[in-house]
């Protein structure tokens, strides 16, 4: 029997994780693999289980929790044969969502089943990996004014972010990439591994992580009323259509700022130097995946998406769990 490793955040995201450990384990066990669960108590402890499994040679290792439990573990797993499990359980589920894993516990199980495993990229930062998005500006400071929330979920996001918004001041940037620098005042700056930020908020709709590319962009600041704009086009996927945003993709790029400061790692906040090297590691994470690819969709993938956490929303009201 393949040797699997479950790591579980109890407290991430909004809902309970009891019944998941034996849920995973008799799903598993059908399919033949041995799961050994192993429960999160602190910053940093998925990284070490995740470590451990990879150098005993487990066949992979299932991440429960959200983005931050998911980026722990997979950083773990980089440039290893040991592959990446996502079980979605977060508030953001940003990653699972890029790869349309199911919201659904028991449905995301399937596709660990189907054992269709692909080498993906990821990104790293001065050294730090991330696997979602990067980015500093707007959406850093927001990242860090909603971990001081004591509550988390879209709607204390979307109160963080307005409440940042009355008060934030766009920054200089310069950036230097497929040989050209571009000096900009930037309301953010956004370096993509994925689509999406989490929430189906997309930042980078026509990212790939197999092209060996980040896709960046940069919004420029404008009216409240271009801010509003700005905000329907990242849930409908039209956002590289807006006329205040520039987008690109680089396999390396080098970000200059006056002075260090904010920033976040997969909706993780971060402080960084006034120096970011950012690159892309080409097909050196190994990620269970379903077995078909969809194209993104303007408007018909989020509203997919929506529907999907609408019915799954539904379920667990009239189940309990």
């Amino acid at each position: 029997m393949a040797r699997l490793m479950l790591i579980i955040n109890p407290i991430s995201g909004t809902g309970s994780k009891k019944g998941v450990d034996e849920m995973v384990t008799r799903a598993m066990a059908e399919c033949g693999h041995d799961v050994d669960v192993r429960f999160t108590g602190a910053r940093g402890d998925a990284t070490r289980l995740a470590a451990e499994a990879a150098r005993k040679g487990y066949y992979g290792v299932l991440a429960c929790g959200g983005d931050g439990t998911v980026n722990e573990t997979a950083r773990a797993l980089c440039g290893t044969d040991t592959a990446l499990g996502i079980l979605p359980a977060g508030s953001g589920n940003g990653l699972a969502r890029h790869l349309q894993i199911p919201m659904d516990i028991p449905l995301a199980l399937k596709i660990i089943a189907s054992d269709n495993i692909v080498p993906c990229d990821y990104g790293s930062v001065n050294g730090q990996e991330f696997f979602c998005t990067f980015g500093m500006g707007f959406d850093a400071a927001v990242s860090h004014r909603f971990a001081r929330q004591s509550r988390r979920g879209l709607l204390s996001y979307v109160k963080s972010a307005l409440s940042e918004y009355v008060q934030y001041r766009p920054q200089t940037y310069t950036v230097s990439a497929n040989g050209k620098l571009l000096t900009e005042k930037a309301f953010l700056i956004a370096v993509c591994n994925a689509s999406q930020w989490g929430n189906n908020a997309y930042i980078a709709p026509e990212a790939s992580i197999t092209d060996g590319l980040l896709d960046i962009t940069i919004v420029h600041s404008g009216t409240a009323i271009d801010a509003a704009v700005m905000g329907m086009d990242i849930f409908t996927g039209y956002i590289s259509k807006n006329t205040m945003v520039h987008t690109f993709r680089a396999p390396a790029c080098v970000i200059y700022r006056r002075g260090s400061g904010e920033a976040h790692i997969d909706g993780e906040p971060v402080n960084m130097d006034d120096i970011i090297d950012v690159r892309c590691h080409r097909g050196a994470l190994r990620i269970f995946t379903p077995l078909s690819e969809h194209r993104f969709k303007p408007v018909l993938t989020p509203l997919q998406g929506i529907f999907k956490d609408a019915s799954l929303s539904l379920k667990h009201l009239l189940t309990g769990h």
